[in-house]
């Protein structure tokens, strides 16, 4: 047997790959870069928000974006290129901003958030993976915003799970965040924070201590040889390597991969951390927040402060723009000076593979043996173990945990 070959080694590809393992399968890992988890996994926020997943494509959303034209702290930053890919997106990205759209797809996601949520609890207890980071630590969403506060708390995803509290009960659940830019908050006593980078590490470890895994680093896959539909194998450099399934998860360049009859509505949304050390001096939150109304996220890990913020749909050059990382900086520090040492904080950029109804595209193609594990945008290490569990359910013809409805674009394949 061939086995089965993983095209990327960011979090979605490492997670699909040992959930497969775990079923008895061997698989292949093919990552361009010389390690795993560098890319897009490498500094993310580091919240594992399962109750906070409603896509970015809402009702009002295009309106508020052309409001942020032309100013450096806003949110969103849109760059028109003479890109067709990026028109399609924005048109189709611009149709899904609809209330109703917004509110099914935060369903479907919050089912497989769930899952993922209670996925990862398995591995870490069944498997023994940890020295990531993880703490369940509870997040609170912060809001400086009246009207945005009361609309947040009319449409709580998980009513049960999520609590509403006033500018005095969020200073008590988190004595770090500032008393009187926040008016109120929304907060989920179970929610989780982890290094991302550190996960995909102790993942790879695990997947070559399986011997059932090869990780091929350092090599990029020009084409994928397929013959009417079915692929035989993928092409590095000279040679042919043969599988016998084939999973693409290769984030946004995901779509480079040249199937025919296949277009992935794939799009980099650029975002970008800072990541603060802290010492004794310190009084950084235990708590993950969230700065809703400047949609700034903080999340301690370990010895480390991770802030992360913005969407950038400005093509597919992942370098970083010194004034949007400037203005983060200016805001973190304004919000909680004391938290960490913001003079040395290590500045990122990340390109987030996003659909434009923010709907990741999980399962089979219409090649028999091709599958799909993409587009999660910024949700990637928050949904990363549940959809590698369904996508091995779909691979071996098992019923997946979970109604796959809004997930599979396809559909599973026997």
């Amino acid at each position: 047997m061939a086995g089965i070959g993983i095209i990327g080694g960011g979090v979605i590809g490492l997670a699909t790959a040992w959930a497969l393992v775990r079923d008895g399968h061997r698989v292949t890992i093919i990552e361009a870069r010389e390690h795993v988890g560098t890319e897009t996994s490498f500094a993310n926020g580091g919240q594992l928000s399962y109750r906070y997943v409603a896509p970015l494509a809402d009702a009002g959303v295009p309106l508020q974006a052309l409001g942020w034209l032309g100013r450096d702290d806003a949110p969103l930053k849109l760059q028109a290129r003479l890109d067709p890919a990026q028109w399609r997106w924005l048109a189709a990205f611009v149709l899904a901003c609809r209330g109703s759209v917004n509110r099914r797809n935060s369903a479907h996601l919050l089912r497989l958030a769930l899952h993922s949520q209670a996925t990862l609890a398995q591995w870490r207890r069944d498997d023994g993976l940890g020295d990531f980071g993880w703490r369940r630590n509870g997040k609170l969403v912060a809001f400086r915003d009246r009207d945005s506060f009361t609309r947040a708390a009319r449409h709580l995803a998980d009513a049960g799970a999520q609590q509403v509290l006033s500018a005095d009960d969020c200073l008590r659940v988190e004595p770090a965040l500032p008393a009187g830019p926040f008016i109120g908050g929304i907060y989920t006593p179970d929610e989780e924070v982890a290094d991302c980078h550190a996960f995909c590490k102790r993942l790879a470890e695990k997947l070559l201590a399986s011997h059932r895994c090869t990780l091929l680093t350092g090599r990029r896959v020009s084409r994928i040889i397929h013959k009417n539909d079915q692929a035989a194998g993928v092409m590095i450099g000279d040679g042919m390597l043969p599988f016998d399934h084939l999973v693409i998860a290769a984030g946004h360049r995901s779509g480079d991969l040249g199937l025919p009859g296949i277009r992935l509505p794939l799009y980099p949304l650029k975002g970008y951390s800072l990541t603060l050390p802290i010492d004794v001096r310190h009084t950084p939150p235990e708590t993950s927040i969230t700065d809703y109304d400047r949609k700034i996220v903080y999340a301690r890990i370990g010895t480390q402060l991770r802030i992360a913020a913005m969407v950038d749909i400005v093509g597919f050059d992942a370098s970083p723009d010194r004034k949007r990382l400037a203005v983060l900086r200016d805001q973190a520090r304004a919000t909680f000076p004391d938290a960490g040492d913001h003079d040395a904080a290590i500045e990122w950029a990340g390109m987030r593979p996003a659909t434009p109804t923010g709907m990741p595209l999980l399962g089979a193609t219409r090649y028999r043996n091709v599958w799909l594990n993409v587009g999660h945008g910024a949700l990637g290490f928050t949904l990363a173990c549940g959809s590698g569990q369904l996508l091995a359910e779909l691979i071996t013809g098992r019923t997946p945990a979970i109604d796959m409805s809004g997930l599979a674009k396809w559909g599973s394949r026997r």
